[in-house]
């Protein structure tokens, strides 16, 4: 560990300023970052100079498996990142006046603990009164009336500025998604959310990457698990309803200050469902994984078993109330106008854990279903539809999508059903 200054003991120094850290405000909430700082600090006292690597962090301190990836999993260094940002906002301020300082260098995760040096205490001397000498005024030249017109035109053209940047800024509203931090979100999105800040650990978003056979050059299609082969699947592609989501989702969770881990599907393991909060992006046609766990019950996606669309997927209604139907389907062919989306809150797993379902019949429904859930607007409807509503509250809800030239432009709640 690289350390600068004079201290007798640096190694307890370091050790007393890290509880001190973790005690303070800035910190003492957070036990993943309480956590991740005592580990950096120890193992770079234990090995000083010896680099950590991600994979080793993302085991001993996140409690992942072996099979951790940094490519795919980004925990080590969004948590780090964060570490670093608390221990700048501690040094700013109850840590000013310190004698020891942490830091994590960018781009390490090697600790540096630098001492800063105490001022000496000298003797007073003596203070010597010298004669007091005033200096004569100097004539200062009065202003012509061009200059006061040049300054005059010079504050009407900043004001102009100013208030042209606020109209800006008020007239285009919420269509800019804020990127300055916590407390950016007004409360309906921050209390629907609020579930997903509960824990410790960072929620998961689970994007879909369906199984397909052949080539990008050749055509691809989805797998047959009856006739092809799978060592010949194709598992890295998603839609670009996804791609969009995941961005959306990212905005959101910023504004809370909360990172987010984002992983493919099939490399979802029963530890992420047991122990993280889990967001789903894409439909169990796509997103394998919710064939394998307990899904919805009100609107499920099923492949129409007969009839002109059959093998088509549909959601189906399985209680149906007066003036809805059965099913829905988005169209048989391209293009495509209409699609349907289901939202579902539920507990994980882990009863303490949550789960969001959020797909669509297609991957334009997906994405605007997980608009739906980023915009006060939409929340604030769908809140009042579901009776006696409160952060945590269960529920399915389905969404009919208008699409114009492959976007999706207006979604409108068809039906709600509050509870599990």
């Amino acid at each position: 560990m690289p350390v600068t200054g004079a201290s007798r003991d640096p190694r307890d120094a370091a050790l007393n300023e890290v509880e001190r850290i973790v005690q303070s405000p800035v910190l003492h909430s957070s036990e993943s970052l309480c956590k991740l700082l005592r580990y950096l600090v120890q193992k770079t006292l234990e090995q000083p100079g010896i680099a950590l690597k991600e994979h080793q962090i993302a085991t001993e301190v996140f409690g992942r498996s072996e099979s951790f990836d940094p490519r795919l999993d980004s925990t080590v260094r969004v948590q780090t990142g964060r570490l670093r940002s608390k221990l700048a906002e501690f040094y700013a301020s109850e840590g000013a006046s310190d004698e020891v300082i942490i830091e994590i260098p960018k781009g390490s995760y090697l600790v540096t603990v630098t001492h800063r040096e105490q001022p000496e205490r000298r003797e007073e001397q003596p203070t010597r009164v010298e004669p007091a000498v005033v200096a004569a005024e100097p004539v200062r030249p009065v202003p012509s009336e061009a200059w006061w017109r040049n300054v005059a035109f010079l504050l009407v053209g900043v004001l102009s500025l100013t208030l042209g940047a606020l109209a800006y800024v008020v007239l285009r509203g919420e269509s800019a998604a804020p990127r300055s931090g916590a407390g950016t979100l007004r409360a309906p999105l921050r209390a629907f959310w609020s579930p997903y800040l509960q824990h410790s650990e960072d929620p998961i978003v689970v994007f879909s990457n369906a199984a397909f056979v052949g080539r990008p050059e050749t055509g691809l299609r989805y797998l047959n698990p009856t006739t092809d082969s799978l060592a010949k699947v194709q598992d890295h592609y998603t839609g670009v309803g996804e791609v969009l989501a995941v961005h959306e989702l990212d905005r959101v969770f910023f504004n809370l200050a909360r990172p987010l881990q984002v992983k493919r599907g099939q490399l979802l393991s029963l530890d992420d469902l047991k122990n993280n909060d889990v967001i789903f992006v894409g439909s169990p046609s796509e997103n394998l994984v919710l064939t394998e766990i307990p899904g919805t019950t009100s609107f499920v996606f099923r492949r129409a078993p007969s009839g002109p669309r059959k093998g088509d997927l549909a959601i189906s209604n399985t209680r149906p109330r007066p003036g809805e139907q059965e099913s829905y389907f988005a169209p048989a062919e391209p293009p495509v106008t209409d699609d349907y989306a289901v939202i579902a809150f539920r507990n994980g797993l882990n009863a303490s854990r949550w789960e969001l379902i959020l797909a669509g019949t297609t991957t334009l429904g997906t994405q605007a279903a997980v608009e739906y859930v980023t915009h006060e607007r939409s929340i604030e409807t769908l809140e009042s539809r579901i009776p006696h509503w409160q952060p945590g509250t269960l529920f399915e809800a389905l969404l009919h999508v208008r699409v114009m030239r492959g976007v999706p432009v207006a979604s409108d709640l068809l039906a709600v059903r509050a509870g599990p």
